[in-house]
């Protein structure tokens, strides 16, 4: 018990111990704690980046279409294309086989259909 009354005299007597204890608290609210912290400006940073992507992948997506409604307007045989390849519109002399890549889960065997012989 006296070790450790002396450890804390000593330590009570360094006078620049109550300025490093502020700076340590001063640093730890600047860098964790609030909305102005360096730990949610870092997060900003992060939403900025991704929110500059989404605007990257829209404009990307305005050109391609506006490309589209340049091509619709000049080119008649382009709505036919669109309009055939879109929404299956068809030739009256025409039949329409649409394939699909989706993957389908086997039907589950309900056992009070199953008859016992």
């Amino acid at each position: 018990m006296k070790k450790i009354k002396d450890i804390l005299l000593k330590v009570a007597r360094i006078r620049s111990l109550k300025y490093i204890v502020v700076l340590v608290a001063g640093v730890a609210l600047i860098g964790f704690a609030g909305a102005n912290s360096l730990w949610a400006h870092f997060a900003y940073q992060q939403r900025i980046s991704e929110l500059h992507d989404e605007i990257d992948h829209y404009e990307g997506e305005y050109r391609k279409d506006q490309a589209q409604i340049r091509l619709l307007q000049t080119n008649p045989k382009a709505m036919e294309r669109i309009a055939r390849e879109r929404y299956f519109m068809k030739h009256q002399d025409e039949d329409i086989f649409v394939l699909s890549d989706d993957v389908r889960d086997p039907q589950p065997k309900d056992p009070a259909n199953e008859t016992i012989e």
